[in-house]
């Protein structure tokens, strides 16, 4: 009788690189209790100086892998049929100077975009020409106008972006977050047709 192992795939997984991919590292398992052991150890790949920073495993050599620790066993494979392997280097503790260097060049940036926006629309102009219209006073300065704005600018922006620090308004995903995703999708479309191809060049090369 032949025992069915169940393989689903996860689409994306960093690993440090001194460390071997197992088949637990990049794929959940459904098999019987006197297999699972050897399942979760069994080693697919181990990275190469010659390689990049990713490798893709695929369902073809997962199924080798398997049928030739277990020729008897059903293999049965859901979901991707690749996982994207990412190697990463040994977490490090977080440089506060190197923050505070990012943080400011990102006030700096965005204060400095949102001003030539404004110069550029004549903003200010624009709030004069209000303020008269409303009130029928001229003012070079009206900060009736120009406060309320300036906090309905930060709020809009807190909006926008969905995050109050590291605190979430609601569950829908902001546009940033959208975007960030359709870029990791196309990006990983890329790595799994490069890397193939790259695979396949090595192989003609031996």
């Amino acid at each position: 009788m032949e025992d069915t192992i169940y393989i689903q795939m996860k689409h994306r997984v960093e690993m440090v690189e001194e460390r071997p991919i197992r088949l637990y590292d990049i794929a959940n398992i459904i098999a019987p209790e006197q297999m699972l052991k050897a399942l979760y150890a069994l080693e697919l790949y181990v990275k190469t100086d010659r390689e990049g920073k990713f490798v893709v495993i695929d369902a073809l050599m997962i199924i080798e892998k398997i049928g030739g620790h277990f020729p008897q066993s059903n293999i049965q494979t859901v979901g991707p049929e690749e996982t994207i392997v990412e190697f990463v280097q040994k977490s490090k503790t977080a440089n506060f100077l190197l923050f505070i260097v990012v943080w400011l060049l990102l006030f700096v940036g965005s204060g400095l975009t949102i001003m030539n926006f404004h110069e550029e629309t004549s903003m200010q102009e624009i709030h004069q020409k209000l303020y008269w219209m409303l009130t029928g006073i001229e003012n070079d300065r009206p900060y009736l106008l120009q406060v309320p704005y300036s906090i309905g600018l930060g709020v809009g922006m807190i909006l926008f972006f969905n995050h109050l620090f590291k605190k979430r308004l609601n569950e829908e995903p902001s546009p940033l977050e959208i975007e960030m995703f359709n870029y990791q999708q196309d990006l990983d479309k890329y790595v799994i047709v490069h890397e193939k191809k790259e695979s396949a060049e090595r192989i003609d090369d031996r």
